[in-house]
C-alpha cells in the first residue's frame, strides 16, 4: 500500500508533462486554434458515444440521439491525424464549422430538446467555457451561428414556443457572464505576458545602453595606448609584436560586443512593435542584409555560413522584423556549432514550391528529442544559461502574425533544420 501511495504522484506527474509535452509539440507545428482543436477532437471523438451511454442507459435523459453524436465523432476524425489531413486552404474553414457543430450547436439543441434540464443547462456553462478559450471573435461567430441553426432546427422539430419560456430566459443571463468571463480573463493572461515581455525589452534596451558607454571608452584607450607606445630598447620585435596583436583583438572584441548591442536592440524595438505584415519584402535582401550585419567572431566563422539562392520570392511581412528572425536563427546555429566543435551552416532561399520557404541548417549539436516539443516557449531556454529564451517565441510570434509558419526538425548531435514557409503573394509591389 504505501509502495502504491508513493508512486501515484509520480505516475499522475508524469501523465501531466507527457500531456503537456503532447499539447506544446502540436502548438508548434500548428496554428494556436488548431492545436487546441486536436486536444479538443480527441476528448469529441471518446466522448460522443461515451455520453451517448451515460445518457441512454445509465441517467436517462429525456432525448438523445446517435445520429447527432456520431456526426460529430465524425467531425472530430480530421484533427486525429492532423500531420496528414489538416494540411491545405480549407483547414481554417474546417476548424470553425467542426467548432460550431460540435459546441455550440449540439449543446445548444439538446439542451432545447431536453427542456433546460439541470444535466443539459451545465453542459452548455462547460461548452460555451470550452468554446471562449479560442479567439474571441471566432468563438462568438461560431456561438451566433451555432446557436442560431439550433434554434431553427428546434422550432422546426420541437416546441417552439419553449424557447421563450422561463426556463431558458433566466439562463441567458448567466451564459452571457460566462463568455465575458472566460474572455476577459484570457484578455488579461495575454496583457500579462505582454506586460513581462514589454519590461524584458526595457531592461534588455539600458543594459545595452549601458554597456555601449565602457566599451567606446574601453576602445578609445586602447587606440591611445597604441599611438604612444615607443619600443624600450630591452624589448624585442617579438614581444610589441605579440602586443600589438593583443590590441587588435581587443579592439575587434569590442567592435563584436557593439555589433551584438545591435542586435539585442533590435530584438528588444521587435518586442514592442506591431507584428501585423505592411510590406512585400525580398527575401534575398533579407538574407544578403543578414550576413553583412552578423558579427562573426572570425573569418572561419563567416566560411562556415553558405548561402544557397535557388529562387528569390517576396512575402507580407516586415523588412526590420525579417532581419530579427534571421539573425536570431543564424546566431543560434553558430552556438550550435560552437558547443558541437564542428559543423556548417546552409541558408537557402527556395521560391519554387506552393508556398516559397526559407531553410536555415545546421550540423552542430543538434537538438535533444525531450527538448524540440519546448524550443517556441517563451522564457524557455536550453542550457538554461544560454539566453533569455525569448529568440525563438519572437520568431514563432511575428511568423504567426504574418500568416505563415515555422517549424523545426533536429536530431541530437546531427543537425537542426528550421523550415519557415511562407504564403505565396499574387501581386507583389516593389519589395523594401
Amino acid at each position: 500500500m504505501t509502495f502504491a501511495s508513493a508512486t501515484a504522484p509520480f505516475s499522475a506527474d508524469r501523465l501531466r508533462r507527457s500531456l503537456l509535452q503532447w499539447f506544446v509539440k502540436h502548438e508548434r507545428h500548428h496554428a494556436h486554434a488548431t492545436s487546441r482543436f486536436i486536444l479538443l477532437a480527441w476528448i469529441g471523438f471518446l466522448g460522443m458515444p461515451a455520453y451517448y451511454t451515460i445518457w441512454t442507459y445509465w441517467f436517462p435523459q429525456e432525448f438523445e440521439s446517435l445520429a447527432l453524436r456520431l456526426l460529430g465523432a465524425a467531425l472530430c476524425l480530421p484533427a486525429l491525424a492532423p500531420g496528414r489531413l489538416l494540411r491545405g486552404r480549407f483547414v481554417n474553414a474546417y476548424l470553425f464549422v467542426a467548432l460550431t457543430y460540435v459546441l455550440p450547436f449540439q449543446f445548444t439543441f439538446m439542451y432545447l430538446m431536453n427542456h433546460g434540464s439541470a444535466v443539459w443547462s451545465q453542459s452548455m456553462l462547460i461548452a460555451l467555457t470550452v468554446l471562449f478559450h479560442f479567439r474571441t471573435r471566432w468563438a462568438l461567430a461560431a456561438c451566433a451561428i451555432g446557436s442560431a441553426l439550433a434554434c431553427a432546427l428546434f422550432a422546426l422539430v420541437g416546441e417552439a414556443a419553449f424557447m421563450l419560456s422561463p426556463t431558458v430566459l433566466e439562463q441567458l443571463p448567466i451564459y452571457a457572464f460566462t463568455m465575458i468571463a472566460v474572455s476577459v480573463a484570457k484578455a488579461g493572461r495575454g496583457a500579462l505576458a505582454g506586460e513581462k515581455l514589454a519590461g524584458m525589452a526595457h531592461a534588455l534596451a539600458s543594459v545595452s545602453h549601458e554597456l555601449r558607454t565602457p566599451l567606446v571608452s574601453v576602445e578609445a584607450n586602447v587606440r591611445g595606448i597604441c599611438r604612444r607606445i615607443t619600443p624600450p630598447a630591452r624589448a624585442s620585435e617579438a614581444d610589441w609584436q605579440a602586443m600589438s596583436e593583443a590590441m587588435t583583438r581587443i579592439q575587434y572584441e569590442v567592435r563584436h560586443m557593439n555589433h551584438m548591442i545591435d542586435l539585442f536592440l533590435l530584438s528588444a524595438s521587435a518586442v514592442e512593435q506591431r507584428l501585423e505584415a505592411t510590406e512585400v519584402v525580398s527575401m534575398r535582401q533579407v538574407v544578403d542584409s543578414v550576413i553583412r550585419r552578423y558579427p562573426f567572431a572570425a573569418q572561419s566563422q563567416r566560411d562556415a555560413v553558405s548561402v544557397d539562392i535557388r529562387t528569390d520570392f517576396r512575402f507580407a511581412g516586415k523588412y526590420e522584423l525579417s532581419v530579427v528572425i534571421l539573425l536570431n536563427l543564424l546566431r543560434n546555429a553558430l552556438k550550435a556549432l560552437h558547443r558541437a566543435g564542428k559543423g556548417r551552416i546552409r541558408i537557402v532561399v527556395d521560391g519554387r514550391p506552393e508556398q516559397p520557404r526559407l531553410l536555415v541548417i545546421d550540423t552542430g549539436c543538434g537538438i535533444a528529442a525531450r527538448q524540440l516539443p519546448m524550443i517556441f516557449q517563451r522564457f524557455y531556454s536550453y542550457p538554461p544559461s544560454s539566453g533569455a529564451g525569448i529568440g525563438l517565441a519572437l520568431c514563432k510570434d511575428i511568423i504567426d502574425a504574418w500568416q505563415a509558419s515555422i517549424r523545426c526538425v533536429s536530431r541530437e548531435l546531427g543537425y537542426t533544420m528550421f523550415v519557415l514557409e511562407f504564403p505565396r503573394v499574387a501581386v507583389a509591389p516593389e519589395p523594401h
